[in-house]
């Protein structure tokens, strides 16, 4: 389906691909990448769409999962699985984001991320690099 989106919105379908890409939904935004690519548009246009949709979808996630710690930490706390995991993503939380670009692993730990309150810099920092640098990687840029 988001290949679909990108064939008939272009740029706008990329961008939408990318960004449900970053949720917990099943899609792929490389494949909608290369799609893009492949159908002629431009590396720079298509690199653009595809990161701002992605790194604002990781800053979604991020906000879920901070607010998920404030609405919610109370009863996470109160369990000991809930207590193991907060204390996980409190120790854990900033290294785990150097493998947040990995397919199906990395938008999980975006969340995390935000649950265990990592600084919000440090998270821009890190996903957006990686993320940026993932899709220079399939374009070609480097």
């Amino acid at each position: 389906m988001p290949e679909t989106w990108v064939i008939d919105y272009g740029v706008a379908g990329l961008f939408l691909a990318a960004f449900l890409a970053a949720t917990i939904l099943p899609f792929s935004s490389e494949a909608a990448l290369v799609l893009a690519l492949g159908t002629g548009m431009d590396k720079a246009t298509a690199l653009m769409a595809a990161s701002t949709g992605n790194c604002l979808a990781c800053l979604l996630n991020y906000g879920i999962g901070y607010f998920i710690r404030d609405k919610a930490g109370h009863r996470l706390a109160a369990s000991r699985s809930g207590r193991k995991a907060l204390e996980w993503t409190e120790k854990f939380g900033l290294p785990s984001l150097l493998i947040s670009w990995a397919p199906v692993i990395g938008d999980p730990l975006t969340i995390a991320a935000g649950v265990g309150k990592v600084n919000l810099l440090w998270f821009v920092l890190i996903v957006f690099t990686l993320r940026i640098g993932r899709y220079m990687l399939i374009a070609g840029f480097f």
